[in-house]
């Protein structure tokens, strides 16, 4: 139900573009956000961005003046369009693309990040994917699918991230994108289901474990949000309608929804809360009866 961003495979071949830690952004030709920007000078990296939430939430960390190492699957056009979207929001936007299950590769995405841009605050670990399956007839390898990105690859994205901060004495902010399935049963994608049960308890002992760090750690649990994983559902009325019925708020979520929820947590105004999970769901969690 929820919209997974897009699930990364090839290595970076971008060049690094000199170290900064202005917002300014000469290079793209826009004007830089106002230095009273909440997120001015900083840098967030964002797994899975190349579109819907992903992109969203890029975007959206970019009006509030951070810049953007934009992880993706691979780069393609898609890629560059989403660079440039974010880049006209007048900060800089490098891409990394990588396979997220391989951990070598992302702990070279966060160095190579790092780098590019000399410093790292916010990590959002938005990349993942869901895979229809009866239980029954689940295979391992679906299975493994999931887990090795939902889970292992958000758990060791997040491992080099907070390492790299701690090595450089720096505060900051991981926001897992989990789902409302950290809660609420979705048969059919019990795979899914574990990976984000799963991400909640991995979000709370992280909390724990990196707030002496100044780190804080939380999840933001989408319900159905209009991303390009819902087009299906996006043309067939029927289905639409007895999903909004379920919604007290009458609507699906807009990407932007979602993107407000973390530019919150990356916010200096969250920099008590750590170990939550912030929903965004319009209250489908506490309405809900699978179709």
């Amino acid at each position: 139900m929820t919209a997974p961003a897009d699930h990364p495979t090839a290595p970076s071949t971008a060049a690094a573009p000199a170290h900064a830690d202005s917002p300014a952004a000469s290079d793209t030709g826009h004007s830089a956000p106002a230095p009273h920007a909440r997120l001015a000078g900083q840098v967030a990296l964002v797994t899975g961005g190349a579109q819907g939430i992903g992109l969203g939430v890029a975007e959206r960390l970019a009006r509030d003046g951070a810049h953007i190492a934009l992880h993706v699957r691979k780069e393609d056009d898609r890629s560059a369009q989403a660079r440039r979207t974010i880049e006209a929001h007048g900060v800089r936007c490098q891409v990394f693309a990588g396979d997220l299950s391989d951990v070598n590769r992302m702990r070279a995405v966060v160095a190579e990040a790092q780098a590019a841009f000399g410093r790292l605050d916010v990590l959002v670990n938005n990349a993942g994917l869901e895979l229809r399956a009866d239980f029954l007839d689940t295979t391992e390898e679906d299975y493994d699918t999931v887990l090795d990105v939902n889970l292992k690859g958000a758990f060791f994205t997040a491992q080099a991230f907070a390492r790299a901060l701690r090595d450089a004495g720096r505060p900051g902010r991981i926001i897992h994108m989990s789902s409302v399935h950290e809660d609420l049963p979705f048969p059919h994608f019990t795979s899914y289901c574990a990976s984000k049960g799963g991400l909640r308890m991995m979000m709370r002992n992280m909390a724990i474990e990196l707030a002496p760090l100044g780190i804080t750690v939380n999840n933001v649990a989408p319900g159905a949000i209009r991303t390009p994983i819902n087009d299906d559902l996006l043309k067939q009325p029927d289905k639409l309608a007895a999903l909004k019925a379920q919604i007290p708020l009458g609507r699906m979520g807009e990407p932007r929804d979602v993107a407000g929820a973390v530019a919150f947590l990356a916010s200096p105004d969250a920099a008590y809360i750590t170990g939550a999970t912030l929903v965004v769901d319009g209250g489908l969690l506490w309405n809900y009866a699978e179709q």
